[in-house]
């Protein structure tokens, strides 16, 4: 069952892609020079979105974290720092 869902719309119509909690599902939307790339993904129960700028077409290597985010139980957008997820993985935090 997809956790995950996309759309997209360009000059040849829409497409629409799923993802699941093992798969996670990515995007690199960019022109030439500047683009922007986002990764959901699953983790211990919660959904992260974590978004990137990069510089598009021309070096789609090379990007810059924004920032990752989930939905805190407040309703609102919490940012979570890498060391967060890190000391989750390893079991140092609750």
């Amino acid at each position: 069952m997809a956790q995950f869902y996309a759309s997209i719309k360009g000059s040849r119509g829409e497409a629409t892609r799923m993802g699941t909690k093992n798969s996670g599902l990515s995007a690199h939307i960019r022109g030439w020079h500047i683009g922007c790339r986002v990764e959901l993904s699953h983790f211990e129960g919660e959904d992260y979105a974590t978004i990137f700028l990069t510089h598009g077409s021309a070096n789609p290597g090379h990007a810059q974290c924004l920032g990752r985010f989930k939905l805190a139980s407040d309703g609102t957008f919490e940012q979570i720092g890498a060391s967060d997820l890190l000391a989750r993985a390893i079991g140092g935090a609750e």
